[in-house]
Parts: structure tokens; C-alpha cells; sequence
């Protein structure tokens, strides 16, 4: 009987653990995009290329992670994914065209330096602290987090957009920053 107890003991702290670090239910602060951004490299690897990311939270299903992205840009093809409480499906194939005498990496990003979601997930809790400040809401909802990458492939209009709701719902206030953090817009 000790020995059931005791394996009951293990299998619920084993179970906890694996929940703990599900991409679905991370935080939307630093500390848990850092977690969605090591989930992506795990899937795609360090070095990949990316159109868009975009970080959805939903109330009853926790996050929905989905991106635009490529081993290798010079292939010209790119899989649209999403991960939906830990499961990641593809939904499409996608053919990229790029004007001739241009590279397609020049359209895309990569995680790292310059864009992080650690960045991201930064500027969401500077968000929130702004809406609590501000507005008197507390306990600000992510509704959308992403990362903006322009068409053109002009790295300066890159931004991360950021969207919040009061926890009980209503309006949507969004957030738009540079990629070092300056806040370009705001809409209340």
C-alpha cells in the first residue's frame, strides 16, 4: 500500500512537471515567450526563417502559437504551422515570390538578436503595467502578440503589435513598438 502511495506521490509531481512547461499555458510576460521561443527552435531549428509569428491567447485552450517558416529561404516554400495545446499542424504549404535579383531571406527574419519574442513577451508586460497605470485595469488579458515583418523586407518598419483586453472582456487596446521597445502607437 506505502509503495502505491508512493508511486501515486511521483506520477502527480511527474504530471505537474509536464504541465508546468507546456507551450499552451505559458505566461504572457518574458519569461514564458522565452519558453514559446525555445518550443519553435525545437520544432524548426535555431536558424530558420520566418515571414510572421503571432501568439493568440484563448481562455479555454491557453495559447495558440502560429508561424511562417523555412529551413531554407533560397527554396522559395514556407509551411504555415500553428500549435494548438501542444500539438502543431500544418495548414498549409506556401510558395514565396520574390522579386528577380533579390534574395528571399531578405523578406523573412530570423529569432535572435534583433527580434526576439523575449522582446515580445517584455513589451507585454510593459503593456499591461501601462494599461494598469492608465486606465486602473488590472489583470490585462493578451488577446494577440506578434511580431510585424513588412512585405518589402524593410527591417526598419519591422514592430511587435500587442493586444489587450480587461480580463472580463470589452475593448481591445493595442500596442504597437519598434523592434528596441519605443512605443510607435497606441490605440485605447
Amino acid at each position: 500500500m506505502k509503495l502505491l502511495k508512493h508511486l501515486s506521490l511521483i506520477t502527480l509531481v511527474l504530471i505537474g512537471f509536464s504541465c508546468s512547461n507546456s507551450t499552451s499555458k505559458q505566461a504572457a510576460n518574458k519569461e514564458g515567450f522565452i519558453a514559446i521561443e525555445e518550443a519553435l527552435k525545437e520544432k524548426f531549428g535555431a536558424n530558420a526563417y520566418y515571414t510572421d509569428i503571432s501568439i493568440t491567447y484563448n481562455v479555454a485552450i491557453g495559447n495558440i502559437i502560429g508561424v511562417t517558416v523555412t529551413e531554407d529561404p533560397e527554396s522559395l516554400k514556407m509551411g504555415q504551422f500553428n500549435l494548438t495545446q501542444d500539438n502543431w499542424t500544418q495548414n498549409q504549404d506556401i510558395t514565396v515570390e520574390v522579386p528577380s535579383g533579390t534574395k528571399a531571406a531578405d523578406y523573412m527574419f530570423q529569432l535572435g538578436d534583433k527580434i526576439s519574442l523575449s522582446e515580445l513577451g517584455h513589451l507585454v508586460e510593459t503593456s499591461s503595467k501601462k494599461l494598469k497605470d492608465e486606465k486602473n485595469i488590472e489583470n490585462a488579458v493578451l488577446s494577440i502578440a506578434s511580431i510585424q515583418f513588412p512585405n518589402t523586407g524593410d527591417f526598419s518598419k519591422a514592430s511587435y503589435l500587442i493586444n489587450l483586453q480587461p480580463e472580463q472582456g470589452g475593448t481591445t487596446f493595442s500596442f504597437q513598438y519598434a523592434l528596441n521597445g519605443t512605443l510607435l502607437n497606441q490605440d485605447y
